[in-house]
């Protein structure tokens, strides 16, 4: 079986697999072709360079709107496996600065596992890898997600219930956020022998509790009719309750207020407290007429109001009180209702009942996990967005419109933020992320994807050369009632499209009826329910993005031995090299690179006492180095060592290969007893990666 549940002796529920255990290779040069191997495999660990390839821009077209945001500049697309890419973002000085744990929101669009992407393969296998590619890859991307950030997998059905115990495994059960469920098809496939599937699945998990998402706009028509301003108040409001319940437990917020009007003491009715803090309470009653604390002693009501013997109740609680006569009172409290715009603490008609105002504060809606495509678009939109910008090509089979993407990255980012796509595909999500002014980062592993989709799109999303998408939205209002009027308002709770489809159904009913009807009625209701479409430009180009391609690897293995690839000499040795240390490459006279007081030096040739010592030469006092040369002669080591305390001499690839390794054969000094090997060769592969070199070659 490729995978079943099972508890684990801590209690916790695991997801187990065939070669759970290792990590998975792509061997294929660019196609979907993979391998287990050992996590120590040099293949997995090597962290490879990012080369330049070209860059692209374009400047801010002046018509741009001002309340639009600005492109962004920085952002990367990079031809290669997403395994070096986010190692590369994590590990190299120069993108970890920038990227490790900064990216706000991402996107995953894995490969579905429907035998598609992995047909070769045995059923059993082809679980068993697309479980470790995503769970690999999850485990890459953690380190790059921002505090606040949040990660979305775009599933069907096939892997979707197995992937959800995986993220909880690897971004924490707590984390999880909700399960989307995206309708991409309006109608059933006819040809299916079972049920038509209309949804797919999209997982979100936050990385920890700083995440919250933001709020979509609110809906046309919400319920909103209860807001209204009795009082001249310029922000829309409602009656809400003034007490709460649980007056056991709040008996500090059980008290007497007296009405500024009649005097008489009122109270919360039984079971409940005051909502609001007292000092707060006496704030807004105090706007009426002028108020104080007193205590009253009544400790009797009070305990009645809260259910309890007045031996329990809480002793001392002063009441809110006028401090000045009643008739006085009664004058200034009339005065202040008749002038409007009352305190958020109301007394409609300066009644006995207290009721707060809660005003209508336009945040939006809280995000839902039904998302239907006539609100963001099916596959169906996906492909014709595809086609549109290429007539020639045959599209994916899924793509995504640009408007599903549009409400993920809405959600789970703002402008300037990072998002992250490390299954490019045809490069929907960096041109939506584009267009709505966030950086951005893809990469994809197929360069004929590169080539035919995601580079010509980018470009045309820098250039302004892409209509379609989000580039510009399309809305149904209220249609202009004449010429030169303005636009006007629909029936309360009649949304734009309600009127559309309400005139659509009364031109029908019109037509086919056979009786007279009052034709001035129906004028009437039309004109009332009229609307139009008005489409809005949300973009216009600029901005732009780098190229990059994943390098070769640093290593070759001839016949079961590894060597140096013939690439890797002297300046690119040295920023291979870097890369696999983590250190920033900056050549600085001789040396490659440097932490605090460390110097990194790298040399593609053999170091004996005498290159220790032109070294040592122009080593700054109080520094040590770090060497790391492709043939070590077997004194220069302790030279070294003697010469500058805390300083490093290590052998090019052997002790690379060694750290990836983690053998206990590999920590063997070198230089003591050790014969020196031959120039740009090194050790056998561990028996775990001839191991998986056989398995990779069957």
């Amino acid at each position: 079986m490729a995978s079943i549940l099972t508890p684990r002796h801590q209690g916790r529920l695991e997801l187990t697999w065939t070669d759970k255990d290792k990590t998975l290779l792509s061997t294929g040069d660019g196609r979907y072709d993979y391998s287990f191997v050992d996590s120590s495999d040099y293949r997995v660990s090597e962290v490879r360079l990012l080369h330049e390839v070209s860059r692209f821009a374009a400047a801010t077209p002046q018509e741009r709107p001002a309340e639009l945001p600005e492109p962004t500049e920085d952002n990367l697309l990079v031809t290669g496996d997403a395994m070096h890419v986010l190692d590369a973002l994590a590990k190299i000085p120069a993108y970890a600065d920038r990227y490790l744990g900064k990216v706000k929101l991402v996107y995953i669009d894995p490969p579905f596992n429907t035998g598609q992407a992995f047909a070769h393969y045995e059923d059993s296998i082809a679980h068993s890898i697309w479980l470790t590619l995503l769970r690999d890859r999850i485990r890459q991307i953690r380190p790059l997600l921002a505090e606040d950030g949040s990660v979305w997998v775009h599933l069907d059905h096939t892997e979707s219930h197995r992937c959800r115990v995986v993220l909880d495994e690897e971004l924490g059960e707590h984390n999880f956020v909700a399960e989307v469920a995206w309708q991409k098809a309006d109608s059933p496939k006819n040809d299916t022998k079972r049920l038509s599937t209309s949804q797919d699945t999209i997982l979100v998990y936050r990385k920890s509790e700083s995440w919250t998402p933001n709020r979509m706009p609110r809906l046309a028509v919400s319920n909103t009719s209860r807001y209204k301003s009795r009082d001249g108040d310029p922000i829309l409001w409602r009656d809400d309750n003034a007490t709460a319940s649980g007056a056991a437990t709040h008996q500090s917020m059980v008290y007497a207020i007296e009405h500024p009007v009649t005097g008489k003491k009122m109270y919360p009715r039984e079971g409940r407290h005051w909502a609001k803090a007292q000092s707060w309470m006496l704030e807004q009653l105090s706007q009426y007429a002028p108020y104080e604390l007193r205590d009253i002693g009544d400790e009797v009501e009070r305990a009645r109001r809260c259910g309890i013997t007045p031996n329990e109740v809480r002793p001392g609680v002063p009441a809110i009180m006028l401090s000045i006569p009643l008739d006085e009172a009664a004058a200034q409290a009339r005065a202040r209702y008749d002038a409007g715009h009352w305190p958020d603490l109301v007394m409609l008609g300066l009644g006995e009942q207290i009721q707060r105002k809660k005003h209508l504060e336009d945040k939006g809606r809280v995000p839902e996990t039904l998302w239907l495509g006539s609100e963001v678009g099916g596959n169906m939109r996906g492909k014709n967005e595809v086609r549109a910008l290429f007539p020639d090509e045959h599209p994916f089979a899924t793509p995504k419109p640009e408007q599903l993407i549009a409400r993920i990255v809405h959600i789970g980012s703002l402008p300037g933020d990072i998002v992250l796509d490390c299954f490019g595909g045809s490069g929907t999500t960096a041109a939506v992320a584009h267009k709505m002014g966030r950086r951005w980062v893809t990469c994809e592993l197929l360069s004929s994807n590169v080539s035919r989709f995601l580079l010509p799109r980018l470009t045309k999303v820098v250039n302004g050369e892409d209509p379609g998408g989000v580039t510009s939205i399309t809305e149904r209002i209220a249609a202009v009632a004449g010429d030169g009027e303005d636009d006007m308002e629909l029936p309360e709770g009649v949304s734009p499209e309600d009127a559309q489809e309400f005139n659509r159904v009364l031109s029908k009913v019109t037509k086919a009826n056979s009786t007279d009807l009052d034709e001035k009625t129906i004028k009437a209701l039309k004109a009332a329910t009229k609307t139009k479409n008005v489409t809005t430009l949300n973009w216009h180009g600029g901005g732009g993005f780098t190229h990059l391609r994943v390098g070769e690897s640093m290593f070759e293995e001839v016949a079961g031995i590894v060597v140096l690839a013939d690439w890797a000499t002297q300046g690119a040795l040295a920023e291979a090299m870097c890369a696999q240390l983590s250190v920033s490459y900056e050549p600085d006279d001789i040396f490659a690179g440097r932490q605090g007081r460390t110097r990194y030096l790298v040399i593609d040739g053999m170091v004996g006492k005498g290159t220790i010592a032109s070294v040592l030469d122009r080593l700054p006092e109080g520094e040590v180095v770090e060497i790391w040369a492709t043939q070590i002669d077997s004194e220069a080591t302790e030279t070294l060592r003697v010469d500058r305390p805390g300083s490093k001499l290590e052998l090019i690839p052997d002790k690379v290969l060694d750290n990836y390794r983690r053998t206990s054969a590999s920590k063997a000094p070198f230089g003591a007893g050790r014969t020196v090997p031959s120039p740009r060769t090194a050790t056998e592969t561990s028996d775990s990666a001839a191991a998986g070199a056989e398995r990779e070659s069957a």
